[in-house]
């Protein structure tokens, strides 16, 4: 487990600052790439786990095999929280840690799948866009709540999906049920993979359960390692 000291030289330390990088960036989201085929080569999910008390931040990334879903590598990391409470600013509270958890990989990291939204968020610069541009990685964001915008619920049935809008009627994303008779996933396009392929991609990872496997292990992950970070008194 890595311990990160302080936050990043030129890390935003206020919201004003922030909207400023999100300007920034926003422009440099590549939407027409197709990205990796589904159920090949490598997948990592990423998550994060607070502890407010001690102004804690964990990650985790799990490397899969996307056409087994077995995992191939894993890697946590600790932080301080870098940036205050802020809606549609959480990126910045949790990208420098999660960047310290996808380094210490050996494997991978191939495509990665954030539990959170890319284009789909108040600023079309969500969690997977954010970390999408900084690593040059494609990424999307799997989320299990909706937020800022509408839907209808899909049909009931594993694959059926309807569209994301935002109040301005642009798709931003999809609703996608990925099993029989439960809650739909909110899945959007981080950077370098289409709506399509993300879908594609949350379907092949969501074989058994309703949230993909990357989600599931690294939310379990990043779970333990808080409690180890906890345990030694970080």
């Amino acid at each position: 487990m890595e311990i990160i000291t302080g936050i990043p030289d030129g890390w935003p330390g206020d919201e004003a600052a922030a909207l400023a990088v999100q300007d920034e960036l926003r422009d440099r989201v590549v939407l027409d790439e197709p990205g990796p085929a589904p159920g090949h080569g490598l997948v990592t999910g990423v998550d994060v786990a607070y502890d407010d008390e001690r102004d804690l931040v964990v990650a985790a990334a799990v490397v899969l095999d996307a056409a087994s879903l077995e995992v191939v590598d894993e890697a946590t990391a600790v932080g301080r929280v870098a940036f205050p409470y802020v809606p549609g600013l959480l990126a910045f509270r949790e990208i420098p840690t999660v960047l310290a958890a996808l380094e210490l990989l050996v494997r991978g990291p191939g495509l990665v799948v954030c539990d959170g939204y890319g284009l789909a968020h108040p600023r079309r610069f969500g969690l997977a866009s954010h970390l999408g541009v900084l690593t040059g990685l494609p990424v999307v964001g799997v989320a299990k709540n909706p937020f800022t915008f509408s839907f209808d619920q899909p049909g009931p049935q594993r694959g059926d999906s309807t569209p994301l809008l935002a109040d301005d009627g642009t798709v931003v994303g999809r609703a996608l049920r990925t099993q029989d008779a439960t809650k739909p996933v909110f899945v959007s396009v981080g950077h370098r993979v289409s709506l399509e392929g993300a879908c594609a991609h949350t379907l092949a990872l969501a074989r058994r359960y309703r949230l993909p496997e990357t989600t599931r292990h690294a939310d379990s992950l990043c779970r333990r390692a808080l409690k180890e970070a906890q345990g030694l008194g970080v």
